[in-house]
């Protein structure tokens, strides 16, 4: 189980950042100037009381989950399909009054051919760091979902979590933080946390499992990607100097292959930052982005990739300083990819998009949202339908919180 060093927000963590090693020079973007506002709010599917949104598309179908709480403890999972750009009438998935659930490690949906496949982090014992996946399936023509399914089933009283899905031939790809190996033994010693991953069937059967790296950071999201020769997962690395950079693994001719960095930001760091990649495929090409505080300067990078992830360029940096990572990307065409990440702004979180072409240069930087600057406004979402960006997000008040969502063209974002 972690402990309480592994929750430090971003203001703490970058305290312990200590021996700092020179690492390569990254390519500095002059970004322009912020125009005025085109983002377009959109009715909200979602209720009060509601946050940890998610949002997938996969051709043609756009989804949003979340989560909503009644009272204390009772949780409901929902869903609600994008239709003719409007968000249709939420659906249950399911409740529970014993999920775990945190601000950074949310729920997920996704859609393939039909089917959905969704999860929650189900607490095992009463240990506070103690809770196993749980999916939830319902295969193309099913009337209802087929609830609390294991993922994996290692028994242990551990922490799994920081899921990513993908739509995998006709089935789904995901990949998990697992802590099967942090579990005490009998002379006191601990494991470290692993990455796995697994295929599983659109009727929720495990068909496959990997573990894919026997020591990782603790509570950094993951991500992955298809590309037209296979899989990919993006995720934070630990090593033993507690340089935490970001790494991939590729399936290669049906075999993993072993933990690779992207590049050697040499974030030495004795905390999770809390804060992973993201990463985009279109056929072979792969865009990933993420946060680094390494050599006390926060920075958001993106990297591009002709070749399904084996070598990167060097990095480009889109944003630093006041900057607070909770990234993502997505490919808006062949050449050019739209990164979100958040900044810093007195006591607020500053939500940012904009467009980066491979070969460096760059829109505007499009302000999507102001939000609250705690922990609790989560982590944003983007997706992309034909030529439109979606946003969704969790707007905090004193009382209460809400999912917000809202558009924007990708075609009114400018070049200099």
């Amino acid at each position: 189980m972690r402990t309480t060093t592994y929750f430090y927000t971003l203001a703490i963590a970058l305290t312990f950042i200590g021996c700092k090693q020179e690492a390569k020079q990254e390519t500095k973007q002059e970004i322009p100037e912020t125009k005025v506002s085109v983002v377009q709010e959109m009715i909200s599917p979602a209720g009060t009381s509601s946050s940890l949104p998610h949002l997938m598309s996969n051709k043609d179908v756009a989804l949003l989950s979340w989560v909503e709480t009644a009272g204390d403890t009772l949780k409901t999972m929902y869903y609600a399909e994008l239709v003719d750009d409007i968000w249709q009438k939420p659906q249950a998935i399911l409740n529970g009054s014993d999920w775990f659930v945190n601000w950074a490690d949310y729920p997920m949906i996704t859609e393939n051919n039909g089917s959905l496949w969704s999860h929650v982090l189900k607490k095992s014992t009463a240990g506070t760091y103690s809770y196993d996946i749980k999916m939830n399936v319902k295969p193309k023509g099913a009337t209802e979902w087929k609830t609390d399914m294991p993922l994996h089933t290692d028994g242990t009283p551990t922490e799994h979590g920081f899921v990513s899905i993908e739509p995998y031939n006709n089935n789904f790809f995901v990949n998990w933080l697992d802590g099967r190996n942090t579990e005490e033994n009998e002379v006191g010693e601990r494991g470290a946390m692993t990455l796995r991953a697994g295929v599983v069937s659109n009727t929720g059967e495990v068909l496959q499992e990997y573990e894919l790296d026997a020591s990782t950071c603790d509570c950094c999201q993951t991500t992955s990607a298809i590309t037209d020769n296979g899989p990919i997962v993006i995720y934070r690395d630990r090593s033993e100097d507690e340089i935490r950079d970001i790494s991939i693994v590729r399936l290669v001719d049906g075999n993993w292959t072993a933990p690779k960095v992207i590049h050697e930001d040499n974030w030495q760091i004795k905390g999770c930052p809390v804060n992973g990649p993201k990463v985009a495929a279109l056929g072979n090409e792969v865009v990933v982005t993420w946060f680094t505080g390494a050599e006390n300067n926060p920075k958001v990078n993106i990297a591009f990739s002709a070749d399904s992830g084996e070598h990167f360029q060097e990095p480009l940096v889109i944003a630093e300083g006041m900057v607070m990572g909770r990234v993502d990307v997505l490919w808006m065409d062949e050449d050019k990819a739209v990164v979100s990440w958040m900044e810093s702004k007195d006591k607020l979180a500053v939500f940012n998009a904009m467009i980066v072409s491979k070969d460096g240069t760059v829109s505007n930087k499009q302000v999507i949202a102001e939000l609250d600057g705690s922990r609790k406004s989560g982590f944003p979402q983007m997706e992309i339908v034909e030529e439109t960006l979606y946003f969704a997000w969790t707007e905090q008040s004193s009382s209460t919180s809400k999912i917000q969502t809202a558009k924007m063209p990708v075609n009114t974002f400018t070049f200099n």
